[in-house]
């Protein structure tokens, strides 16, 4: 029984960092003020000639979108007036692999947080012993270094980290888009992806920080109580 659950407390530190950060990464694309924020921020407004209520309109189309059950995107809004389909056919190709990286994320967040929440439960009612609260200052300490790396490799050639991810994430080309011509990369450009970057890895640290703190202050709680 002991390696049960040194093994059950090992996948617990192992999977922390990818519920967090899938989490995060959820809440994200689902944040209105995530978009908001950016559109105000690189003005985008100018750039794609669309009016605050027709970007709004393009952002909730995109999160309907990634949470819905249709494969391609049609979004159409109003441009000088007049009717303007957002995105072309190479836009909407890409839009569909990147919803596709988006059900994976909620899969992974979902699988990780169905282990977590029964692990969590077989601690405190079957074992009962401490091993939960230092799965989650491991979970939480592992979580904070990979957090901290990625940061520091945004910071010194977030360039790199952005054109790897998409080779590793995508099996075709249609991420490369004509900022002159693509809306996609109209309504968000580089600068947006490395604002979103470090807000999915601060909430990740945050979320990280608490579990931690949890997991330290229940330790030192019963260690006192023993006392």
């Amino acid at each position: 029984m002991k390696i049960v659950r040194v093994i059950a407390q090992w996948l617990l530190i192992l999977c922390l960092p990818v519920l967090l950060l899938t989490a995060s990464v959820s809440l994200a694309v689902n944040c209105p003020w995530l978009y908001q924020y950016g559109f105000n921020k690189y003005d985008v407004g100018k750039t794609t000639g669309l009016e605050e209520a027709e970007l709004d309109r393009v952002a909730g189309g995109l999160r309907d979108y990634f949470n819905s059950g249709k494969e391609t995107i049609s979004l159409s809004v109003l441009k000088d007036g007049e009717p303007f389909e957002v995105f072309n056919e190479r836009e909407v190709g890409h839009l569909k692999d990147v919803k596709g990286l988006f059900r994976l994320v909620y899969a992974l967040l979902l699988g990780t947080g169905v282990y977590a929440c029964a692990y969590v439960g077989v601690s405190l009612f079957w074992w009962r012993d401490r091993r939960l609260y230092r799965g989650l200052i491991g979970g939480g300490g592992l979580t904070l270094v990979i957090m901290l790396a990625i940061g520091l490799a945004a910071a010194i050639n977030f360039d790199w980290l952005f054109l790897n991810f998409h080779l590793i994430s995508f099996a075709n080309d249609l991420w490369i888009l004509d900022p002159s011509t693509d809306y996609l990369i109209m309504l968000f450009p580089r600068g947006f992806w490395f604002d979103a970057a470090y807000f999915c890895a601060a909430g990740t640290a945050f979320l990280a920080i608490v579990l931690g703190g949890v997991g330290w202050w229940r330790l030192r709680k019963g260690r006192n109580q023993t006392v």
